[in-house]
């Protein structure tokens, strides 16, 4: 397990891009994921810390952006299309309530004065992975962070009812 792990991330180091098409929620479908990608999702957006960021980014060379980061993970570790926006990710993804994250779910917050405009990989413990413009990197960040508590939208998932 941790040599495919191992392999996943440099796959993900070298791939470049995420190459997902950005397509309408209305048009686009994500079919609920298999639980086994939890950890591999994690594992990679925990492998892209400290990634630099760049708007509209959607690979570790150049960087990423919040939803590029969360494009790229899903895509090399799960092998889902994911559409290219935070409110779009949102529209594809099943609403859980907080209490019910588990790794590998997503995290969203308002924080540009509209729903889901930021969106970021939970990795347990109330932590989620994420690049935020501030600071330049991709980081992890709390839950509890008085910013991203104050500006929490919701909870949702890709993956298959438990």
């Amino acid at each position: 397990m941790l040599q495919r792990l191992a392999a996943l991330w440099l796959v993900a180091l070298l791939a470049g891009c995420a190459g997902g098409v950005a397509r309408a929620p209305d048009t686009m479908q994500v079919p609920p994921l298999d639980n086994r990608h939890r950890q591999e999702v994690v594992m990679l957006a925990l492998g892209l810390a400290d990634s630099p960021y760049r708007y509209g980014g959607t690979d570790p060379q150049r960087g990423f952006d919040c939803s590029g980061l969360v494009n790229y993970v899903f895509q090399v570790a799960a092998g889902a299309q994911l559409p290219r926006t935070s409110s779009h990710q949102a529209s594809v993804s099943r609403r859980i309530g907080r209490r019910e994250l588990r790794e590998g779910d997503l995290v969203f917050f308002n924080t540009l004065s509209r729903p889901n405009s930021h969106v970021g990989i939970y990795i347990g413990d109330n932590r989620f992975v994420n690049a935020p413009s501030s600071g330049g990197r991709v980081r992890i960040d709390s839950l509890d962070n008085p910013y991203f508590a104050k500006r929490f939208d919701s909870a949702r998932t890709l993956f298959a009812r438990r």
